[in-house]
């Protein structure tokens, strides 16, 4: 007994520092994974899935370069799901994920047609009587604008201080294909321990508007036991982390309207409203002192976390003083009463995404524009229904438009909260494959973005979805020089076969 505790005790030393070598040496000096398993997998699994973990990493460190090079050829491609100029970029993007999904071994795939741009979908089934995981992600990307401000092409994707740098490579182009390289290696090293079904869409980032037509429809084809989904973050490489809540959405654009045309400043000014002043006003009255929203009724169905409950999140590590200099920001301001880490996670939020009108050319022009426009998006937290509150937020805007401009409030998309269980057999397989690769028991947290369909497979499938992301929030996600770390990339490709080991192993939901 004494033997196997030493031999558990130096295999886990040898995983720490085996990981900390590879977050910070070179790619090409970097401790192979495969070495880190053959000491920690006897730890939490039988000979023959230690056996298969161990071919599966072999397999890994075997193709690594052609994995990251595939990943590259993926994020050349400008798929904007936003812009209708890149319709056809992002169907040959669906192409491209069509045919590496066939050559990792899937079957049945096909590029679906929807309404707008097209799910590829994809399955294995070794067994019906072995559990399925249902792995979502999608291949569509925010738009790359502001162009300027990045320091290489968004869709030339440059690889610096083992950094991909590309639109996409985050969100969710690295996540998603992590999941195709896994299946791949299993699949070649041993077979799929349990039945996967991969589905890959591409209007994540307009809304999923054809998604839920697309699950209504075909929900005999998508039964499963589990959502598995990489599209978020980790607290740190050396602090694992499995997001068990997300916040809702509400995505409105607001008009408004004064005079019926563009009008002289010197001569009009003064004497007409100005929908650029009157835009502002309004949206500075949104929130009062204490950065509390102010619409009527806006938190009527917020529920309070207890003080427990507020206290195990504030488990998490943070340092304020850190995520101020990253930020390069001297103060954090938010809702008084909550911490950063709250008011990120756990609180509703109102922002403004987005602010234009008037002359905004080179030089001077004196001009009282006719319209104002702006973007709005509110965070929601459970209970808050996006539907509600987008209406809440009309009826309150409309009414505190001041005389003289007109109002228009047109909403976008949304979609609701989302809190996993962290008892469930699929949690705890996901928690215990991150133990394996990262050394650490990951942490339970909350997460401040939206993953709208995440509700949607709950109320369609009767699923719920494990978060299984390797990002970080470092990771410039839906802003200029977005980036996803080699080490994450890789590391992501060798703990999700430890995943479906231990779910496989655990059984259904």
């Amino acid at each position: 007994m004494e033997a196997k505790q030493t031999s558990r005790r130096s295999g886990i030393m040898e995983c720490r520092n085996a990981l900390k070598n590879r977050s910070s040496a070179p790619i090409e000096d970097r401790i192979p994974p495969s070495k880190v398993a053959q000491r920690t997998a006897p730890i939490f699994g039988g000979y023959k899935n230690h056996l298969l973990v161990n071919a599966t990493d072999a397999y890994i460190d075997a193709h690594k370069d052609r994995f990251l090079n595939e990943l590259l050829d993926l994020l050349r491609i400008p798929s904007v799901s936003a812009d209708p100029k890149y319709k056809s970029d992002v169907a040959r993007c669906a192409d491209a994920v069509k045919q590496r999904m066939v050559e990792a071994g899937l079957e049945k795939v096909e590029v679906c047609p929807t309404k707008g741009h097209p799910i590829v979908y994809g399955e294995k089934i070794v067994d019906p009587a072995k559990p399925t995981v249902l792995v979502y992600g999608h291949y569509d990307v925010q738009p790359p604008d502001p162009l300027e401000l990045w320091h290489s092409g968004p869709f030339d994707p440059v690889i610096k201080d083992d950094l991909i740098y590309a639109r996409g490579s985050a969100d969710d182009k690295g996540q998603f294909y992590m999941h195709v390289k896994a299946i791949e290696a299993m699949m070649k090293s041993g077979g799929l321990p349990c039945n996967v079904k991969v589905m890959i869409e591409g209007e994540e980032e307009v809304g999923s508007d054809n998604l839920g037509l697309f699950v209504a429809a075909n929900k005999d084809r998508l039964k499963a036991d589990v959502v598995l989904i990489s599209d978020t973050a980790m607290i740190a490489n050396d602090c694992p982390s499995i997001n068990t809540g997300l916040r809702g959405l509400s995505y409105v654009e607001v008009e408004v309207t004064g005079p019926n045309r563009d009008l002289h400043s010197g001569v009009y000014g003064g004497a007409v409203a100005n929908p650029i002043n009157a835009l502002c006003e309004m949206i500075a009255s949104l929130h009062d002192a204490d950065r509390r929203i102010t619409i009527p009724g806006f938190y009527d169905a917020v529920q309070e976390l207890s003080a427990a409950e507020r206290k195990a999140l504030a488990e998490a590590p943070f340092n304020e003083e850190e995520y101020k200099k990253d930020l390069n920001i001297e103060a954090v301001r938010g809702e008084k009463g909550y911490t950063s880490e709250e008011r990120s996670s756990i609180r509703p939020t109102l922002d403004v995404n987005g602010i234009w009108a008037g002359y905004i050319g080179e030089g001077a022009k004196t001009v009282l524009p006719s319209k104002a426009f702006a973007k709005l998006s509110m965070r929601l937290v459970p209970n808050q229904k996006s539907d509600a509150i987008t209406k809440l937020f009309k009826n309150h805007f409309e009414k505190i438009a001041p005389p003289g401009v007109k109002v228009e409030v047109r909403p976008h998309h949304g979609g609701e909260a989302a809190v996993t269980p962290i008892d469930s057999p699929a949690y705890l397989a996901a928690s215990k494959a991150m133990e394996e690769t990262f050394c650490k028991k990951p942490i339970p947290t909350r997460g401040g973005g939206s993953i709208p369909i995440v509700a949607l497979f709950e109320a369609e499938l009767g699923l719920k979805t494990v978060l299984f992301g390797f990002g970080l929030d470092s990771d410039n996600i839906h802003s200029p020089n977005e980036k996803y770390g080699v080490f994450n990339y890789f590391q992501g490709i060798r703990t999700i076969p430890r995943f479906f080991q231990h779910f496989a192993a655990t059984g259904r939901r």
